[in-house]
């Protein structure tokens, strides 16, 4: 299906999966609304699509766990860009890695706030004109940690199982309309993910890709694309990618298993 002139509304594209889906986009022809916190980086990222694509994209400042903020910005969209067709739900993060007991609420509470409430503020704006049109497509970036629990990882787990039940729902809720709902969830993907995680642990990040080929941003944002241009009667619910080297959440190859 072409994408042309499409409108595709990305959250958390600043960097890693939704800066990769952006530039995989971009390629498509269609028009970009790039939403992030870090408004210099969208800009940056901006400035080289328009370079290289020619594409036309508009760039938003969004914090997603803000309800109100999200209600607004989504609401001020100019007028030729409020047709949104594809929305990408991909802001997220994991905050620390630790047992419940000895668990830090902070880091619960952003994972929660961005990974559930964020989506379903987001979601909330956009689906609106979707169901207006009975048309559209919401691809929701979920993770393995959707389909199974890992020590340490309680709190980021169920977050991404909330992102695998809402996804499930909003096909029920939607039942009937010609609005189609993706999840893709992702194994390791080498990213500023475990960089986030472990607050800046340069060390510890990288360890988690020591001795392995994990997913690159890309081959995700390849896959969102897969189901973003099958035929308008097709819809993959659900795509589970991960890099040759793991076999699950907890079992990864290592080359040197010392690393």
């Amino acid at each position: 299906m072409s994408l042309k002139n499409k409108i595709v509304l990305i959250t958390g594209a600043s960097s890693g999966i939704g800066a990769a889906c952006a530039r995989q986009f971009a390629m498509q022809a269609v028009r970009l609304i790039l939403c992030a916190r870090r408004l210099e980086k969208l800009h940056e990222l901006a400035d080289e699509l328009r370079a290289k694509h020619k594409a036309d994209v508009l760039t938003m400042q969004l914090d997603v766990t803000e309800m109100d903020q999200v209600a607004e910005v989504l609401r001020a969209l100019p007028d030729d860009w409020r047709t949104v067709d594809i929305l990408v739900n991909n802001a997220g993060l994991a905050a620390g890695l630790d047992t419940i007991q000895e668990g830090n609420i902070d880091d619960w509470e952003a994972m929660i706030d961005t990974n559930v409430k964020g989506l379903l503020y987001v979601t909330k704006s956009i689906l609106p004109q979707m169901i207006t049109r009975n048309a559209g497509h919401i691809i929701n970036i979920g993770s393995i940690a959707g389909h199974t629990v890992y020590p340490k990882g309680a709190v980021y787990c169920a977050s991404k199982h909330a992102v695998k039940a809402l996804s499930d729902g909003l096909r029920m809720d939607l039942f009937g309309m010609k609005i189609r709902v993706s999840t893709i969830d992702p194994g390791a993907v080498e990213s500023n993910f475990s960089l986030v995680r472990f607050k800046g642990d340069n060390a510890r990040a990288a360890s988690v890709y020591a001795g392995m080929e994990a997913l690159t941003p890309d081959d995700v944002a390849d896959a969102v694309l897969y189901c973003a241009t099958r035929p308008p009667h097709v819809n993959i619910s659900e795509v589970i990618i991960m890099p040759v080297d793991q076999a699950s959440a907890t079992m990864v190859s290592r080359k040197d298993r010392h690393q």
